[in-house]
């Protein structure tokens, strides 16, 4: 038995991509719970389709919702999977097969589909898709996996707006896994302007974990010495090195405003719905 928790605000538009993927509610052993947190749109009109337990809340709060679906949920292995990707069953089985000794979470590999982004978007997931920590950690896929004891480690759940980042940063390297098995199918956005909308959050989000009690937590690798790597290695990348080193200093100064102006911090992209 697997429980799968699913946090969706205002996910109308993809939840039932994503239900499909999971079988409808209808795979023997796998428990579904969706929380309808915050909507102002038909997701829970949605997820009343299918066999699902639907939770609502008016709270418009992805961490409140993860902790609103571990109260209903009733099994472990236990999945966390964001509204707005694609995950299969047999994906499910491997995180979960995964699982065991000293592994306590697991993640799948990541597919990001550029097809209509623009080439400003293009060129700066084909840097980050090569970074090291982009592709050995857990943040940024959208799913994670845990045991009962990875459970423990992130349970009970603190308010955080980079919340897939303090998850992943709670597990050692030995006790996490990246499982080759099991893919994810990330949305990117179509836009540099939507591009910087998600890394204004993501770094808005980073700044306030490390201001509000996360500097206990492991810290990803700065990646710094991965694009000189990657530079001295590929050449042709330079060009979109420094696109990727200019986002993210846009990004990191617009956070700084955003983070004075908590109702402008979450700066939701729906391009790729």
């Amino acid at each position: 038995m697997v429980s799968i928790v699913i946090p969706a605000h205002d996910e109308e538009r993809v939840l039932a991509r994503l239900l499909d993927a999971l079988g409808g509610g209808e795979v023997p052993g796998v428990e579904i719970v969706v929380v309808a947190n915050g909507c102002t749109d038909r997701t829970a009109d949605v997820a009343r389709r299918y066999p699902v337990v639907l939770v609502e809340t008016p709270v418009p709060s992805k961490i409140r919702a993860l902790a609103l679906g571990d109260a209903r949920a009733s099994s472990f292995p236990r999945l966390y999977v964001d509204g707005d990707v694609v995950l299969g069953i047999a994906d499910v089985r491997a995180l979960c097969g995964a699982l065991g000794g000293e592994v306590h979470a697991a993640g799948p590999t990541r597919f990001v589909p550029m097809t209509g982004a623009s080439l400003p978007v293009r060129w700066y997931y084909d840097v980050w898709q090569r970074l090291d920590g982009t592709r050995a950690e857990l943040y940024g896929r959208g799913v994670l996996a845990v045991d009962r004891a990875g459970h423990e480690r992130v349970s009970p759940w603190r308010e955080a707006m980079s919340d897939d980042l303090m998850i992943a940063m709670s597990f050692a390297p030995a006790e996490r896994r990246v499982v080759p098995g099991a893919t994810v199918v990330i949305m990117p956005p179509r836009t540099y302007r939507n591009l910087l909308r998600r890394r204004v959050r993501a770094m808005t989000g980073n700044r306030q974990l490390a201001h509000d009690g996360g500097a206990h937590l492991r810290r990803p690798a700065p990646p710094g010495p991965a694009l000189r790597r990657l530079a001295a290695a590929e050449p042709r990348l330079i060009p979109r090195i420094a696109l990727f080193l200019a986002t993210a200093a846009i990004a990191k100064a617009r956070g700084v405003v955003a983070a004075r102006r908590p109702g402008q911090t979450w700066l939701r992209d729906d391009s790729r719905s």
